[in-house]
């Protein structure tokens, strides 16, 4: 796994041993970033479900102002603040160690581009997405990017979000979301 392009080019990101995370694939990564390429210069970016943390660090070597990290897990946390030195791009990112609905509750940033790509046998996606329009956190030009399997339906609506276009590449959906 390694950065795309940009200030970090070609440095590869550390992964985790073992299952618990699972890094988004390189041509999924490279279709997100194709799709919202105009989106990410000067942007604030929340990778909310960091993991490896490789979201949030492509769009900060593609020029994206500051980033925050968060998930529950201690070490994913370490792995992103190691991605992140590696890459030299740690003076423009925050990690945070904790539950994703605790960070949100207590949130009062507005970003520019949020990343969801939560475990995906839990409900977190949808829990994220009603969250996040409640407190409104997304920027008014900001977009939210999700991922999930094949197999997991997205349903309904959220409260001053509108649903974009739906991709799948292989085994993988990525649905967008705009404030409404």
């Amino acid at each position: 796994m390694r950065v795309i392009t940009g200030t970090a080019r070609g440095v590869r990101l550390k992964t985790p041993e073992g299952l618990l995370t699972r890094p988004t694939s390189e041509r999924v990564k490279e279709a997100v970033f194709s799709i919202i390429q105009f989106e990410v210069e000067g942007s604030r970016v929340l990778d909310l479900f960091a993991g490896t943390g490789q979201m949030g660090i492509e769009a900060l070597s593609r020029g994206a102002a500051g980033a925050v990290f968060v998930d529950e897990r201690r070490d994913a946390c370490q792995l992103v603040r190691e991605n992140l030195k590696r890459t030299r791009l740690a003076e423009k990112a925050q990690v945070v160690q904790g539950d994703f609905l605790t960070y949100l509750k207590s949130c009062r940033t507005t970003f520019d581009l949020i990343f969801l790509d939560p475990p995906y046998r839990e409900d977190f996606l949808e829990n994220a997405l009603n969250s996040i329009s409640e407190i409104d956190i997304l920027s008014d030009r900001g977009i939210i990017i999700c991922e999930r399997p094949v197999e997991k339906g997205l349903e309904g609506t959220f409260s001053g979000l509108v649903r974009g276009k739906d991709y799948r590449y292989g085994k993988t959906w990525i649905t967008l979301f705009r404030k409404g």
